[in-house]
Order: structure tokens, then C-alpha cells, then sequence
């Protein structure tokens, strides 16, 4: 079944997260109609390679053409007007920029994994329930409400100011009229009747300008309370999410949203200030004894002005955390003079701002690291933001070509320094701009989250480790002293962020057996682990017991081993992986001879192994556990092929396949068939096979187990032997004659 297919099954509310990340920059309906095809494509690759990207980019169109071509013989009028504005965009918008599709794409499929994990889980994180809470949800749509009412209220306003000016016009043209006269005239009972009736008109304006500017006070009252509460939890709120995402989690959505109120708001008080400006301009026409506009209105425009600069300082956001291309599943840790990308947008979404602001970037400005090492950026660090690059028309800017550099300290050379001391360093990359409009200049700054600079990809893996901890632990945006005193993590949540990794970077989350499996080997011994509290240093930096190495580089070895050897056996959920020696002999024990299950080394560095149960004469029951293999052996031998191909060669017995049925019951050739390299054949003559009178040739893994032994002799020896010659063996030579050429 293809990943859609199961994502089209999914509960409604797993749906809904799968319609947050589909939009115009890659619409749903080619992921529906280009299903199979989008999944057998190496999108991850293709995002950091523009030329594999530009030919995947090429062959989707033609996908897209020939999508068109059916639907047009359908006279399918809505599909067709939707094909044919996809196939514009494909073609305008990611020409020039290949990778950028092949990165979309990337992220959704990898997205799309990450639910139907979640789905599978049988309770949510603790993490993922904060973040996707009802209040949160409430909040949201209380704040667009509230942004709508004060929008309409400001336009209402505009209606007063109207009448008001239309009124006081009215009263210039009376009043001057009766100035005209002799004054012989105004002396009239007419005149004096006139005089009354501007009387009460003046007293009418002086009523509607009390008004107005009560009107205003309180549209700039509602923006100050919305912009103070519930619109700063909003948007810390999404920094949070954006944080959690970024170590992978939930795909974080809302910017748009967020945008929208921002933009709304800002529109709302350039109005009021437009008509605090137009009562300046009827107090220099008319003005009287105890008028309302001298006083109120210069305290009114400096609120109004004080607000703006707060709403544009907090619309100046990172959209995207700088990564490296090379690594999208590890975001704020960068090489030295390797490209990284990064994405600001402001919020405020004004046409007259398109191609007028110009961002500059700069790292470590204004603040002191733990260490004496510093960096430049090279490449172009001065863009303008512009609403043409992105597809849903943000005022917005992304940075492609930075390169951060060491420079040299005042000795002459570089700073060395251990391992964790670089990878525990943590940098801010700062931008500034400045936005001038309608007469205010406001400056702007923000900054990425803290960073990682390593100078050899040896460190990723801690650099990373560094990352997680950091936005696990706190939602500071600058704390870069953090690993001076590290805090402590809850195991509950740091177990939800381990199984994210698996999740986003392998596409398949952990379970709570798997889980549970990971508490004990942090913890030593089984804890109940909602509230337990662990420290950075058994996290990272101290070695398992009994290992020379760490819990993280375990893992992360693991992590390794799956994306580049087992990948596919992973995803369909085969592999059993986290299970303790003792535990599997518990699931094992009571199972039909023969069965086995996989799992991951806890000695080895990246091994996967496999233990299988047997029975012997007498009864009782036995387990066998090969030697793990390592990614050197499994880029010789695929996994799958080697549990099909596996043989082993007991005293006095021929060799054989003892594994027969996967944990619990289901038949090995069922469980990763499809995962072969080819099919086996039935076995032939010398004579029968080969080319260029060559007999063909396969490695067979075989192992020797001693009578006196539950282990094999020699675990993992790849025997390179044809099926042909196998059957030969078989027909002309004792079983112990076969035992001794083996050996």
C-alpha cells in the first residue's frame, strides 16, 4: 500500500495535520494524482543536488502533462483549470531554484511519515498534547475575531471623521457667509436667529469630536490589550512550536495567520493615524475655547506611533532556522565554509514595503560566546525582502549562499578546543533592517535560533545532540551561556523527541515497548519515567556502563545504520530493535521453533543482529544470536537477502535456514519477500547458469554452532558459493565432508 493510501485512512484528526502543510508551493492534488510516483522518487537527494533536482523537476512536469492529457479526454473542466495553473507554477517558480521543489516535497513526505507514526502510537506526547491544546486553538480564533472587530471598528471611525468633516464644512460656509454681511445686516432678527442655529451647531462639533476621538482612544486601547496579551502569546507560542519542530516534531503552521493579523493591525493604525492627521487639519481651520483635539490628539499619535514600532519589532521573524542544505533533518548545526540557508519574514505584509527593505546578516554581533573562537559570513549577507519569491506572496527574504569562516585568534592559529567544548558552543546569526514609512523610521532587528559551528562533520552527531537538548530544555531564543550549567530534562519528554528522530529522519516513530527499552538503558534499571529528571551529562557525555562510548552516539549510530542499510525494514515496522537480551528470550521462548525477531546491538556501534529460538532432543528450549552486522557488511549484503540466504551448519547436519517465522508468527518470505534482491531460483547445474560460461555466483552467510554451544562458532562469514555448486556439494559429498570444506 502506498504512503498515501494509508494517509487517506488516517482519523480525521491526523487529516486535518496533513492539510496544514499542503498549499500552492506544492498543491495536494499532485501528491493525489502523482501518488506512486512522488514516493519512488529520491526527493531527499535530489535536495542537495540542483542537477538531479532539475531533472526530477523536468520529469514532473511531463508527470503533470500527461495528468492534463487524461483529464482533458475526461472534460474534466475543474481538474483541468487546476492541472494547468500547477503545471504554470512548476515552470515559473521553481525553474531557477529546482531544489526548492525537491525540498517541499522532501519535508511533506517526510511529514506525511511522521503522522502516521503518531497515528500508531498508542498515547501522544507530552510535548505534541501542549502543543496542540484546545485553549491554544481557542486563543487563535479569538485573537483573528478580535483583529476583524477592531478592523471594522477603525473603519467605522473613518465614517465619523467623514461626517465630522462634512459638518464642520458645513459651519465654515454658514459662518462665513454671515461674516460677509454689513453690519447693519447683522443686527437682523434673521442674523440672530442664524447665530443660534451655528451656536448649536458648534456645539454639535465640539459633541462629534469628543466622540471621534473616544471612538480612536478606544480602537488604540483594544490593539494595545490584543497586541500585549493574547497576540505575544501567539506568536511566542509559534516560536515555541518552530523550536520543537526544528528537532523533529510537529510541522509548526500559523505564520500565515499570524501574518494576517499583523497586517491587519498595522492597517488598522496607519487609519488612525490617517485620521488623527485629518483632525489636525480641522483644528488649523477651526478651533474654540475647551476643544478636545489640541489635548487629546498629540497623546493619541504618540500611542498610536509607540504601537507601530512594537508591531513592526515583533513581526521581524525567522521563518526557517539556518541548515545546511546537506543536512535538512539537522537544522542550526553548521560547517565552517560549507553553504547554509536561511528565511526572515516581516509579518507586516504592505505593498509599499516590496523591494524597500534591505536585510543584513551578521553572526555573534553584540554578544560574548563561552570561547574565544569567532566567525565571519561570506557570501552575499545584504538581500531586500520582496513578495515575489514566495508562493503565497509574503514580504520575505531568504538568504542561500552564507558561509560562516573562523577567524583566526590574535596567537595566529584557530582555537582548539575538546570535542564537547566545540560542540557546546552556541552562536546567534542577527539580522537587521531598517523600515521607513509614512514618515516613521523604525529599526529592526531579530536573531536565529543558537547555533552550532563545527569545522568537521565528525561532530554532527554531539553538535546535534547540542541542539536538542538546547530547544527541548527552554524557549530562550539567546540564552548562549545555556551549557555553562545545562538544566535537566524530563525523560518523558526527551523519550517523545528521541522518537521524533526516528520519525522525521527514518520515517517511523518509536513505540512505548521501544521506549521503554531506551528509559532502562538511560536510567540503568526500570523507572516509571513520566517525571524523572536527566542530566546533559548521562544524555551525552558520560559512557554506558561497560561501553566506550556514549548513550547519543549509540543511538545516533543507529539512526545511521537504518537510513543507509535497513531503511525500507524499518518503515514497514519488522524490525523489533530496542529489546534487551532478556526480553526477547521472554517473547521468544514460548514461540514455534524457528522464529526470530531483530534487533539492535547494545555492545556494537551501529549493528543490527538477529536471535532465534530452537529446541533441542530433550525439550528444552535454546537461542541463537548471530554476531551483529555493521553498515560495512550490509553495504556488501543486504539485510533482507541475508535472512533469506542465512545458514547454519550444526554438528553432523547439513546447512540450513533456521529462520522460519518472524516474531510472532509471520513467514520470513511474507515479512520482507518484497525487500529481496531478486528472488531465489531453484538451484542448478554448473552447466545450466552463467554468462560468457561463467557460473553465476551469490555470497551466503553461514554460521557453525558446536555441540556444546548456544552461540555460533564463526557468526557472520560470507562464504562466496553459487546455488549451483551448493547442489553439487549435496550430491557428492557427506554432510561432515561439507562441514569440514565450510570450515
Amino acid at each position: 500500500m502506498s504512503q498515501w493510501s494509508q494517509v487517506q485512512q488516517l482519523e480525521i484528526k491526523f487529516l486535518e495535520q496533513v492539510d496544514q502543510f499542503y498549499d500552492d508551493n506544492f498543491p495536494m492534488e499532485i501528491r493525489h494524482l502523482l501518488a506512486q510516483w512522488i514516493e519512488s522518487q529520491d526527493w531527499e537527494a535530489a535536495a542537495n543536488n540542483e542537477a538531479m533536482a532539475m531533472i526530477l523537476l523536468q520529469n514532473l512536469i511531463i508527470q503533470v502533462d500527461e495528468q492534463l492529457e487524461r483529464v482533458s479526454q475526461e472534460k474534466n473542466l475543474l481538474l483541468i483549470h487546476n492541472l494547468k495553473r500547477v503545471r504554470k507554477l512548476l515552470q515559473g517558480k521553481y525553474h531557477g531554484n529546482p531544489m526548492h521543489i525537491a525540498v517541499i516535497i522532501s519535508n511533506c513526505l517526510r511529514e506525511e511519515r511522521r503522522i502516521l507514526a503518531a497515528a500508531s502510537m498508542p498515547v501522544q506526547g507530552p510535548l505534541e498534547k501542549s502543543l496542540q491544546s484546545s485553549v491554544v486553538s481557542e486563543r487563535q480564533r479569538n485573537v483573528e475575531h478580535k483583529v476583524s472587530a477592531i478592523k471594522n471598528s477603525a473603519q467605522m471611525t473613518d465614517q465619523d471623521v467623514k461626517y465630522l468633516e462634512d459638518l464642520q464644512e458645513e459651519f465654515d460656509f454658514r459662518y462665513k457667509t454671515i461674516q460677509s454681511l454689513e453690519q447693519n445686516d447683522k443686527n437682523s432678527t434673521l442674523i440672530k436667529q442664524e447665530m443660534l442655529a451655528l451656536q448649536a451647531m458648534l456645539n454639535t462639533l465640539d459633541y462629534k469630536r469628543k466622540e471621534v476621538l473616544s471612538k480612536i482612544g478606544r480602537v488604540i486601547h483594544e490593539i494595545d490589550v490584543l497586541m500585549s496579551n493574547m497576540l505575544t502569546e501567539e506568536l511566542l507560542d509559534w516560536k515555541r512550536r518552530q523550536q520543537i519542530a526544528c528537532i523533529g516534531g510537529p510541522l509548526h503552521g500559523g505564520l500565515d495567520q499570524l501574518q494576517n493579523c499583523f497586517t491587519l493591525l498595522a492597517e488598522s493604525l496607519f487609519q488612525v493615524r490617517r485620521q488623527l492627521e485629518k483632525l489636525d487639519e480641522l483644528l488649523t481651520r477651526l478651533t474654540y475655547d475647551g476643544d478636545p483635539i489640541p489635548v487629546q490628539r498629540p497623546q493619541l499619535l504618540e500611542k498610536v506611533n509607540f504601537l507601530l514600532y512594537n508591531l513592526f519589532r515583533n513581526s521581524f521573524v525567522v521563518e526557517r532556522q539556518p541548515c545546511m542544505p546537506t543536512h535538512p533533518q539537522r537544522p542550526m548545526v553548521l560547517k565552517t565554509l560549507i553553504q547554509f540557508t536561511v528565511k526572515l519574514r516581516l509579518l507586516i505584509k504592505l505593498p509599499e514595503l516590496n523591494y524597500q527593505i534591505r536585510v543584513k546578516a551578521t553572526i555573534d554581533k553584540n554578544v560574548s560566546t563561552v570561547s574565544n573562537r569567532r566567525f565571519v559570513l561570506c557570501g552575499t549577507h545584504v538581500k531586500a525582502m520582496n513578495m515575489d519569491e514566495s508562493a503565497n506572496g509574503s514580504l520575505s527574504v531568504e538568504f542561500r549562499h552564507l558561509q560562516p569562516k573562523e577567524m583566526k585568534t590574535s596567537a595566529g592559529s584557530k582555537g582548539n578546543e575538546g570535542p564537547h567544548m566545540v560542540t557546546e558552543e552556541l552562536h546567534s546569526i542577527s539580522f537587521e533592517t531598517q523600515v521607513c514609512l509614512y514618515g516613521l523610521t523604525i529599526n529592526l532587528e531579530t536573531s536565529s535560533l543558537p547555533v552550532v559551528m563545527i569545522s568537521n562533520v565528525s561532530q554532527l552527531p554531539n553538535a546535534w545532540a547540542s541542539i536538542i537538548w538546547y530547544n527541548l530544555s527552554t524557549n530562550d531564543p539567546q540564552n548562549l551561556s545555556f551549557f555553562n550549567n545545562p538544566p535537566a530534562a524530563t525523560l518523558s519528554q526527551l523519550l517523545e523527541v528521541l522518537s521524533w528522530q526516528f520519525s522525521s529522519y527514518v520515517g517511523r516513530g518509536l513505540n512505548s515497548e521501544q521506549l521503554n527499552m531506551l528509559a532502562e538503558k538511560l536510567m540503568g534499571q526500570q523507572v516509571s519515567y513520566n517525571d524523572y529528571q536527566l542530566s546533559w551529562a548521562k544524555f551525552c557525555k558520560e559512557h554506558l556502563p561497560g561501553k566506550s562510548f556514549t548513550f547519543w552516539v549509540w543511538l545516533e549510530a543507529i539512526l545511521d545504520l537504518i537510513k543507509k542499510h535497513i531503511l525500507p525494514l524499518w518503515i514497514d515496522g519488522y524490525i523489533m530493535g530496542f529489546v534487551s537480551k532478556e526480553k526477547e528470550r521472554i517473547l521468544l521462548k514460548d514461540k514455534t521453533p524457528g522464529t526470530f525477531l531483530l534487533r539492535f546491538s547494545e555492545s556494537n556501534l551501529g549493528g543490527i543482529t538477529f536471535t532465534w529460538v530452537d529446541q533441542l532432543e530433550n525439550g528444552d528450549v535454546t537461542f541463537h544470536s548471530v554476531e551483529p552486522y555493521n553498515k560495512g557488511r550490509l553495504s556488501a549484503l543486504p539485510f533482507a537477502d541475508i535472512l533469506r540466504d542465512y545458514k547454519v551448519i550444526m554438528a553432523d547436519n547439513v546447512p540450513e535456514n533456521p529462520l522460519k517465522y518472524l516474531y510472532p508468527d509471520i513467514p520470513k518470505d511474507k515479512a520482507f519477500g518484497k525487500h529481496y534482491s531478486c528472488q531465489p531460483n531453484e538451484v542448478s547445474k554448473p552447466s545450466d547458469g552463467g554468462g560468457k560460461g561463467y557460473v553465476p555466483s551469490v555470497f551466503i552467510p553461514v554460521s557453525k554452532i558446536l555441540n556444546d554451544s548456544t552461540e555460533p562458532h564463526s557468526p557472520s562469514d560470507l562464504l562466496p558459493m553459487s546455488p549451483s555448486v551448493y547442489a553439487v556439494l549435496r550430491e557428492h559429498l557427506s554432510p561432515t565432508a561439507i562441514e569440514t570444506a565450510v570450515s
